[in-house]
């Protein structure tokens, strides 16, 4: 059957905007926003640092006065806690299923059980803490000499201790055989070989940023993302070299970042209740894509590699009591300087309320 006239004259021209139309690559739709997709609040006492997710396991781990506290990552219900155990951060080894905390001593446990495995004496002031996959082995950082002590994750014995010239902050390992450490005091990054325990390299930040508190890996690309508090900047590296591949700019009081290599994004907490999230659109084109308001204080991140959430934490004043009488509230952070910016901030006041925050799409 013939088409009408106006059909025959019509479809020559559709067919032209449609080879017109498709000769053009389109722009891809834009990513979803980030936004709170989930909170959870918990009441107690004491300050609070670092927050640590064990994706594997489904837990998150949260050091608070004189415990860890452990919550279910999927639903943020408490599930248990780890007493006499004052730390600042947490790490699990998902393989031998040991967790550490970073305190004096080091507290080991059991993550299916929670049960105390063992006590471990170090020296130091105890900060930060990473598990690096490649060796197993759990290293314990300090503002103090030893910078950092290297611990074995299946039996909790101590390798050795490494010099890192300065104050290490957070740190991320490439599964390669390298460790990089923000150095805060210094303004760099430092290269540890996890083989030899020898640091071989310190990436300068070339006055682009200073104090730097945050750091994001990729270890595909061998890129840094170094979360700076002075200026308030990420300052992008080369993992390999330490070249400066780009800086661009983040929220006030950054104490925390990471990268999802599923979605080649960073991102960093900020204590002004920010979270900043960066793109790597390729390896050498870098760009923020949003900011989003999160919470006061929130200013510790970790990521949830199973669902691509971040989870960041904070405390808040708790509820004025039935008599009207509002309780202590928490003390601000300590400033950078002192016990550094890594310090027990919020809820050291009194009791006060826990924040875990998830961030997802």
């Amino acid at each position: 059957m013939n088409p009408p006239p106006f059909l025959s004259r019509a479809l020559p021209v559709a067919g032209m905007a449609l080879l017109v139309f498709g000769a053009f690559p389109q722009k891809p739709l834009a990513a979803t926003p980030y936004k709170i997709v989930n909170t959870a609040q918990t009441m107690g006492t004491g300050g609070i640092d670092y927050v640590y997710t064990d994706s594997d396991g489904r837990r998150i781990y949260v050091p608070r006065g004189e415990q860890v506290l452990v919550f279910d990552l999927d639903t943020l219900k408490s599930v248990g806690a780890i007493p006499n155990a004052r730390a600042r951060g947490a790490a699990v080894d998902p393989k031998s299923h040991h967790g550490f905390c970073s305190s004096s001593p080091v507290v080991m446990w059991d993550t299916r059980t929670l049960q105390t495995l063992k006590t471990i004496p170090i020296q130091g002031r105890p900060d930060g803490i990473l598990f690096e996959p490649l060796t197993e082995r759990i290293y314990v950082f300090s503002h103090s000499q030893p910078n950092t002590t290297v611990i074995d994750s299946k039996d909790g014995s101590v390798v050795g201790t490494i010099d890192l010239g300065g104050a290490p902050e957070q740190a991320a390992s490439d599964g390669q055989g390298h460790v990089y450490v923000d150095i805060e005091d210094k303004d760099n990054v430092a290269v540890v070989d996890v083989r030899t325990l020898k640091v071989t390299a310190h990436h300068d930040l070339g006055g682009k940023g200073g104090g730097p508190g945050g750091l994001g890996l990729d270890a595909k690309n061998h890129i840094l993302f170094v979360m700076c508090q002075h200026p308030q900047t990420c300052v992008v590296l080369n993992a390999d070299d330490g070249r400066i591949l780009a800086t661009l700019p983040i929220g006030k009081g950054t104490d925390g970042g990471g990268f999802n290599p599923a979605t080649m994004e960073a991102f960093s907490s900020q204590g002004d209740g920010t979270l900043t999230i960066i793109k790597e659109n390729s390896p050498t084109d870098f760009e923020v894509v949003q900011t989003l308001q999160t919470k006061s204080r929130a200013k510790t991140c970790a990521l949830d590699t199973l669902k691509n959430q971040i989870i960041l934490i904070t405390t808040e004043p708790a509820p004025a009591t039935a008599n009207g009488a509002a309780p202590t509230p928490p003390t601000a952070p300590n400033p950078p300087g002192g016990e550094g910016r890594g310090g027990r901030g919020g809820g050291g006041g009194g009791p006060s309320l826990l924040d875990i925050l998830v961030v997802g799409r």
